[in-house]
């Protein structure tokens, strides 16, 4: 394997003098599964972001904390999310690592790049628990201080500090992705206003989260393309990316994932697509059809910023990434949920079917796609196997990377890597009260023996470690389950039982790592309706 992100760093270091420090555009989407992009083996559209892989790095192995508010805390703060206060959501349960609200403490990217000139936006989703990012070091904020609630309700987001006034729709013109978007270009507009400063824009979509809501003419593009269901579409995704070598060659399909119905008795194993009555199956693939329309729609508004980026002479100085908070959401069942989150589905038959995804309605798209969404993986968001903490990574920096243009990097990496790389692309040295856990991911591809590093992961009682080729992983309140990630990444052969001195050794180091960073006593009761507390 080459050292490709080392390369890159070098060339910008090379190449950039102080004056003209690269541009660092951050973007992540919300929800979205391992093998939704073209380029890592979907069929939706999304040709902005396949461009970005061909020019750039994909990355294959990169993690996440399984979970929004965790997974936002720790790519912005380069600490695992206890350690921040964010170990779950933005409940606050009286816990150090459960506070519901970022550390003040922690010192954000923005923060951390303020000593190197750079001016730093955000448009998009916050949700880490304060009311307002501008007192995190970003001049400028649109966007959602919560979790996602609707898409076409423009008084879901806000404009601050206070006394900025957000851009003004017509009547039924209003989309979150495109508004997103306009504000972000707006705040491009903004940055180069003083061009001796570089900027730093996070952009941080909510889309493909639940709600599912699109514009009509993105739905129709997919209306029929689901009707031959998951488990079809499981086998098309993985043949895809074995021949893009997004994965091996060896690597087995897991059998349907099980699925947990949070707050009733019901559990089970996502049903064959075949077991399902017509009318199910038409409801079904309307909802997946939804949620298609809402990550080609993300695609487009990137494409806008990218297009945005060259004509102002600046795409080739950008250092660009692309990545998802955590694996598709399951919630709650195979048949996904409507009106609020929760239990309740609607069966949509006839005209109602045409109605899905407007203004006024609520879906969700459940299990049974969230686990095609993450093809091939297990399980999903919540859940520390594959399913819930692998995302794709897309790594761009203009020309700089042209020798390894398409290039696939297949070591682990996560979240917490991006604010040291980036502080190393920006030449800034960190200037925060904590330690950083993460590593320069370009330091890391040096050639230099990384078969030790260590990475932990925990929410909501499900836990895990990945070290070298092996990942010992657990259900809450299950034994711990032990994969060789070099030969069965599906996890599907666990040898717990062979190698008992392996399991205990990482699970050691677990338990030294969840006492040092807060997550350790964990809560008997997270103040959740979904989860009843233990006992």
């Amino acid at each position: 394997m080459r050292n490709l992100l080392f390369t890159l760093l070098l060339l910008a270091f090379a190449t950039v003098t102080a004056a003209e420090k690269p541009n660092i555009l951050l973007i992540v989407a919300d929800d979205l599964g391992f093998s939704d992009l073209g380029c890592y083996g979907g069929e939706i559209d999304t040709p902005n972001l396949d461009s970005l892989a061909e020019g750039g790095v994909r990355l294959t192995q990169f993690y996440n904390t399984g979970r929004c508010c965790p997974s936002r805390a720790s790519i912005l703060t380069g600490q695992y999310p206890h350690r921040v206060g964010l170990g779950h959501m933005t409940q606050d349960i009286g816990r150090p690592g459960y506070r519901g609200r970022v550390s003040d403490e922690a010192t954000t990217i923005a923060q951390a790049l303020q000593p190197g000139g750079y001016r730093s936006f955000i448009a998009g989703k916050w949700h880490l628990g304060t009311e307002d990012p501008t007192q995190h070091g970003f001049e400028e904020f649109y966007g959602t201080l919560v979790s996602a609630k609707r898409f076409f309700d423009p008084d879901h987001l806000l404009r601050l500090p206070e006394g900025r006034t957000p851009r003004k729709y017509p009547e039924g013109e209003f989309y979150a992705t495109d508004a997103v978007t306009d504000h972000a270009l707006d705040f491009l507009d903004l940055a180069r206003e003083t061009p001796e400063n570089p900027w730093f824009l996070y952009l941080a979509y909510h889309a493909p989260h639940f709600p599912l809501h699109a514009p009509k003419e993105e739905i129709a593009k997919y209306a029929d393309r689901y009707e031959g269901g998951w488990d079809k579409l499981r086998k098309e995704r993985l043949s895809r990316m074995k021949e893009m070598g997004i994965v091996p060659e060896s690597t087995e399909l897991t059998p349907r994932s099980p699925y947990w119905n949070y707050g009733e008795t019901e559990t089970g194993t996502n049903p064959a697509w075949n077991s399902l009555p017509d009318d199910r199956r038409l409801d079904l693939a309307r909802r997946m059809a939804i949620y298609a329309a809402m990550v080609d729609r993300m695609d487009q508004q990137i494409g806008r910023v990218i297009e945005d980026l060259k004509e102002k002479g600046e795409f080739e100085n950008t250092l660009i990434f692309f990545t998802s908070d955590n694996g598709a959401c399951a919630e709650w069942d195979p048949r996904g949920f409507d009106i609020v989150s929760s239990n309740q589905n609607i069966l949509h038959t006839g005209g109602e079917i045409e109605k899905m995804g407007e203004p006024g309605t609520f879906h969700s798209f459940g299990s049974g796609w969230a686990n095609a969404a993450n093809t091939p993986w297990r399980l999903y968001k919540h859940f520390n196997h594959e399913g819930g903490i692998a995302s794709p990574l897309i790594v761009h920096f203009g020309d700089h990377l042209a020798e390894h243009a398409g290039d696939i990097d297949s070591k682990p990496a996560h979240i917490i890597d991006f604010l040291p790389t980036i502080l190393a692309t920006a030449d800034t040295a960190y200037t925060g009260s904590m330690e950083l856990p993460g590593e320069n991911l370009g330091l890391r591809l040096t050639g230099e023996d990384t078969e030790k590093r260590t990475l932990f992961f925990e929410h909501e009682g499900h836990r895990a470690v990945r070290q070298g080729k092996w990942k010992l992983v657990a259900l809450d309140d299950s034994p711990w389950e032990l994969y060789n990630m070099s030969e069965d990444r599906t996890e599907l052969n666990n040898l717990s039982e062979q190698h008992p001195d392996l399991v205990k050794s990482l699970s050691d180091e677990w338990d030294e790592w969840a006492k040092v960073n807060l997550v350790t006593p964990l809560p008997q009761d997270l103040q959740v309706d979904y989860l009843k507390p233990k006992r």
